[in-house]
């Protein structure tokens, strides 16, 4: 089944221009209760994903740093663990399962490349529940 069916559009995804700062991103994951958010280019494209271990180990390898200096530093400068891996809107929700298992969400981008949405592992799990149901009561 085609993926854009279980799509969380980007407007109602809390994600970060990849040119915030560091506060700006702590403040937002805090206020949303996130461990990560995607990251997005002044073109619109994704550009990675950020997220609280990211900014704990780069504290951490910079001892003289102070929080007060955190709106100093952008997102785009820090070294990131991992990146989500992002799929095309054209994917089918059964390739985004082996991405699940690793990731919290899936990005999706349009055939140019845009960042348009994501697709949450719990909207994932549930329609893996749901087929599983079905194939137990058929």
């Amino acid at each position: 089944m085609n993926i854009a069916f279980y799509l969380t559009p980007k407007e109602e995804v809390v994600w970060i221009a990849e040119d915030s700062t560091i506060r700006q991103a702590l403040e937002k994951m805090e206020y949303h209760r996130y461990t990560a958010m995607p990251l997005v280019n002044k073109e619109g494209k994704y550009a990675g994903t950020i997220t609280d271990g990211d900014i704990l180990w780069s504290l951490k390898r910079c001892p003289d740093l102070r929080f007060k200096d955190l709106h100093k530093l952008r997102i785009k400068e820090l070294p990131r663990h991992q990146d989500n891996e992002a799929v095309s809107i054209n994917s089918h929700i059964e390739d985004l399962i082996p991405l699940a298992v690793s990731q919290n969400f899936i990005p999706v981008v349009d055939d140019q490349e845009n960042f348009i949405g994501i697709i949450k592992r719990s909207t994932i799990i549930d329609y893996l529940y749901k087929k599983l149901i079905a194939y137990k009561c058929g």
